[in-house]
């Protein structure tokens, strides 16, 4: 059993990423009913908390059928980060993850995300004073390093856990890496294999497969996988991995009629949730995984992404199902 705090997860839990634009409630709840075990808000500006922007103060909410769930933040003030925390806590999720991994420039540019990764020592403190600062578990996201000549994750790791971290979640890329190349999943291991370490350790990076999920957990030893973009418009990826360990076969993949009604269940709590015109907006990067492998798909995936009504985006979703519907998954890929 994996612990996070007083959290009890099963044996190799599969956690859904924060993802801006993608981890929202609707997206969430998809993934839970598929198997996710823990899931994460998408990333929170402490700055936008504290003045109270719209954006990100629609990013609270959560609901109780997606416990255990964790909402992210990021920042590099201090002062800033404690008051986040203050105002993160009263929406009541089960843990508040730190995101020191975001490698985008605007982000970065501020000497949050993965620009922290600059000022290891800052990383520290802010860690050690919003743990101080709350009884929920405190976790953290992050990556190896900045760039190669700087990589020190087994160190940064067991002082995050020194001060009160209570878990950490590493992509095995750098910030200057952004998301080219394969990412390294050996320092995650060292960090692992550190005997200090008692927190646990998960892996982010390209798990895009339920024998890459394995190979996590059985070469590398970690202790859970954070799974990202494989999952987005695919929210089966978590059953599959499941399906995998317990029978070490493939589940089958979803029919035309089961990708067709995840994706229209999708777009309605999308617009139940965030209104007509954003649910129509935010859910279009998810088609071209939904119906991933249907022959011919483009034309329809047109009328999916440029269609700014939802009448519009179903009818086109009912097309898809009339015309492919008689055929078998197989045919398809």
């Amino acid at each position: 059993m994996v612990k996070i705090g007083n959290i009890e997860l099963s044996d190799f839990p599969l956690l859904l990423a924060p993802m801006e634009d993608v981890s929202d409630p609707p997206f969430r709840a998809l993934c839970k009913e598929n198997g996710a075990d823990v899931v994460y808000t998408e990333f929170i500006s402490s700055e936008g908390l504290i003045r109270d922007a719209a954006k990100s103060v629609m990013k609270l909410d959560i609901y109780e059928k997606e416990r255990p769930v964790g909402i992210q933040i990021f920042g590099a003030n201090l002062d800033s980060m404690l008051k986040s925390v203050e105002i993160v806590e009263k929406t009541n999720p089960d843990i508040i993850d730190i995101n020191f991994g975001c490698p985008v420039k605007k982000v970065v540019s501020k000497g949050a995300g993965a620009g922290i990764l600059k000022d290891i020592d800052l990383m520290v403190s802010l860690t050690e004073a919003m743990v101080k600062h709350t009884n929920l578990p405190i976790t953290v996201k992050t990556r190896l390093g900045w760039d190669d000549d700087s990589i020190r994750i087994v160190e940064v790791a067991e002082r995050l856990q020194d001060v009160g971290c209570k878990a950490i979640s590493i992509h095995g890329r750098t910030r200057a890496q952004m998301y080219k190349g394969e990412a390294d999943w050996e320092p995650i291991a060292a960090v692992k294999n550190n005997q200090r370490m008692h927190i646990p350790v998960f892996g982010n990076g390209d798990v895009n497969s339920p024998e890459k999920a394995m190979e996590m957990r059985d070469k590398f030893g970690l202790d859970g996988a954070m799974i990202g973009r494989s999952s987005i418009g695919y929210p089966w990826f978590f059953r599959e991995v499941k399906h995998y360990f317990k029978t070490g076969k493939h589940l089958k993949k979803p029919s035309i009629a089961e990708r067709t009604e995840m994706a229209r269940r999708h777009l309605q709590m999308a617009i139940d949730w965030k209104g007509e015109t954003l649910g129509v907006f935010e859910t279009r990067r998810h088609y071209t995984n939904y119906f991933k492998g249907i022959p011919h798909f483009k034309e329809h995936r047109m009328k999916m992404v440029t269609s700014d009504h939802s009448k519009d985006v179903f009818a086109a979703f009912n097309e898809v199902q009339d015309k492919f519907g008689h055929m078998q998954i197989s045919e398809i890929g």
